[in-house]
């Protein structure tokens, strides 16, 4: 038996018990006659005590060497009240040195010395730091806690092959040479989104998966390579069952690991989004919504203003006190090439009733005062304005409501959010392509009563599609998919599928549906996104084992990398001739 305890179990309870301890060495103290190590493990830290006897031994330990020691528990003179073990110390009788440790590239403690990159070369040591087993043991919980949810309202986890189709639609595959078939291919899954379409039709009525998926798209903070949904699809359900049955699986993973109740899961259509924040997924834990001031900022001889399709303005409350050299930052700020601004007008609200302006050559104080009336801004606060063509300004004025936000520190990471946004365009026209994509994906049912308007006006049609945003991310997306045959054949036309097109790409699902297809429909969660919520982060990466950096490579196990002529020359890929 290597170890009777663990390092973070023993108490005072245990007080003059034999133990057996391993572990890693956290650190060491030499006090002379006897000599102090915290030993470390995934379940905590316990401090041994080496007499004069072993002392030349302990005084040669160094960080991360493993060790096994046998002892007594003793209660602590001098308690840490920091640590749960903190009350004992143990006596040690006898080491074994399991394996010594090179020194490591950087220090094993909460706040390390090493840079990101360092960090990932050397994964393995960067898992033995608390943050990380935090965050795993995190991610372990949400996932336990989730199948126990689906499985308690008769969801079935069923899994789909890795090795499947390439598909014209959504982001790049991961494509997989085959041996046995010479010149064709497999594509890894972005989604098991036929799959868990065939399951309905199959008769299995409520599905899930916490299954991997692989886009090879840009990267950023809360997107990899390969990922992790939280995969669902329901059959016999409309829009409302899906969406009360998901937020009733989001209220119980708050209530069961962080012990948290929220209050609602209000909704809200796509227009009415953008419209008021810009954005398909906005932060509501704060106002400064838009307001819209074309009719009492045009048409005064401010050529930006008049020439503007939208002129749009939000309100900073108590916030004229900003200084020009604030005023100047948030100009600054808008003007980046991430942002687009050409610039930003302000309006300071002054406490006694006057108005200040950057633009007061053009306005007067009646013009300034309309423009406060149609924002709701009273004295003290600070008005932003922006315009431009709609979308545009919109964009650029939800970047710089949410930057805002962080400022002001008005979005509380220990406040959640959730919110419904629903009734999302069908289709979206792809101006380099000339044509419409699907929004969501080719299989989303369009709303029923704008059917008609597919052929006249396709980029009205509106979908049964929802996505669920929590604090300004979406960490979910579904839809009421197509269940017939007919629908389907027409919206492949609408995105310019040929027949011949449609029946070789997705000719199987089409046969399917001639087989008593049900009504169904699902939504897709994204796992790693939501364990970062729980646990305060924007990144995904702590949150997953072994993840890949900025440019998709695992630099621990330098991956990607270039195969042998033999591998390629089996694969039937063509080999580059030496120059």
């Amino acid at each position: 038996m290597y170890r009777s305890h663990t390092n973070g179990e023993l108490r005072l309870e245990n007080i003059n018990n034999e133990v057996t301890l391993c572990g890693w060495v956290q650190k060491s103290r030499d006090l002379g006659a006897m000599t102090f190590v915290d030993l470390r493990d995934r379940y905590g830290i316990t401090q041994l005590i080496f007499g004069e006897e072993h002392s030349e031994v302990a005084k040669s330990l160094g960080r991360e060497d493993v060790i096994q020691i046998k002892g007594t528990v003793i209660e602590r003179e001098s308690k840490n009240k920091n640590i749960p073990t903190g009350e004992i110390e143990i006596t040690v009788a006898e080491l074994t040195i399991l394996n010594k440790s090179k020194t490591p590239p950087f220090t094993i403690e909460d706040e390390t010395d090493g840079g990101e990159e360092l960090r990932m070369q050397y994964r393995y040591l960067d898992l033995r730091r608390n943050p990380l087993q935090n965050a795993l043991k995190l991610r372990h919980k949400l996932s336990i806690e989730i199948r126990k949810y689906l499985d308690s309202i008769n969801f079935f986890e069923i899994e789909t092959p890795y090795l499947i189709k390439s598909t014209p639609e959504g982001a790049r595959d991961f494509v997989v040479p085959s041996r046995m078939n010479p010149n064709e291919f497999y594509a890894l899954p972005q989604s098991p989104q036929t799959f868990k379409q065939l399951l309905m039709v199959s008769g299995y009525d409520r599905y899930y998966q916490i299954v991997r998926c692989f886009r090879d798209e840009d990267l950023r903070a809360d997107r990899q390579p390969e990922f992790t949904q939280i995969d669902c699809e329901m059959a016999f359900v409309d829009q409302e069952d899906v969406l009360n049955t998901f937020e009733g699986m989001i209220d119980y993973l708050f209530k069961k690991v962080k012990g948290i109740e929220l209050s609602s899961f209000p909704r809200m259509d796509y227009a009415k989004a953008m419209e008021q924040y810009g954005s398909d997924k906005p932060d509501i834990r704060f106002g400064m919504t838009f307001n819209y001031i074309n009719e009492v900022a045009q048409n005064k001889g401010f050529q930006i203003f008049d020439d503007a399709e939208s002129v749009i303005a939000i309100v900073a409350e108590d916030c004229s006190t900003y200084t020009r050299k604030e005023l100047d930052k948030l100009v600054d700020f808008v003007k980046r090439p991430q942002v687009g601004a050409k610039g930003l007008i302000y309006v300071k609200c002054n406490e006694d009733g006057t108005f200040k302006s950057s633009v007061d050559k053009f306005y007067t104080q009646d013009d300034l005062k309309a423009w406060a009336d149609k924002c709701n801004a009273k004295a003290g606060d600070l008005i932003l304005v922006l315009s431009g063509d709609k979308a545009t300004t919109q964009n650029q004025m939800n970047v710089l409501r949410l930057h805002l936000g962080d400022e002001l520190g008005l979005r509380n990471p220990n406040e959640y959010a959730p919110l419904w946004v629903y009734d999302f365009p069908l289709l979206e026209w792809d101006e380099d392509a000339q044509r419409y994509h699907a929004m969501h994906h080719p299989f989303t049912s369009p709303k029923q009563e704008d059917m008609h308007l597919l052929d006249s006006k396709p980029g009205e049609v509106r979908a049964n599609a929802y996505d669920l945003v929590l604090n300004g991310t979406e960490i979910g997306g579904g839809s009421i998919r197509i269940h017939d045959k007919e629908t389907q054949a027409l919206m492949f036309k609408h995105l310019g599928f040929s027949e011949e097109e449609a029946k070789a790409q997705f000719g199987f699902l089409m046969n399917a549906f001639e087989y008593g297809a049900p009504p169904h429909g699902g939504i897709a969660l994204g796992f790693d996104r939501l364990c970062a919520l729980f646990g305060g982060q924007e990144t995904i990466r702590d949150f997953i084992a072994f993840p890949k950096n900025n440019s998709g490579r695992d630099v621990m196990i330098d991956s990607p990398s270039p195969i042998s002529s033999e591998q390629l020359e089996e694969l039937y890929l063509e080999t580059t001739p030496e120059a």
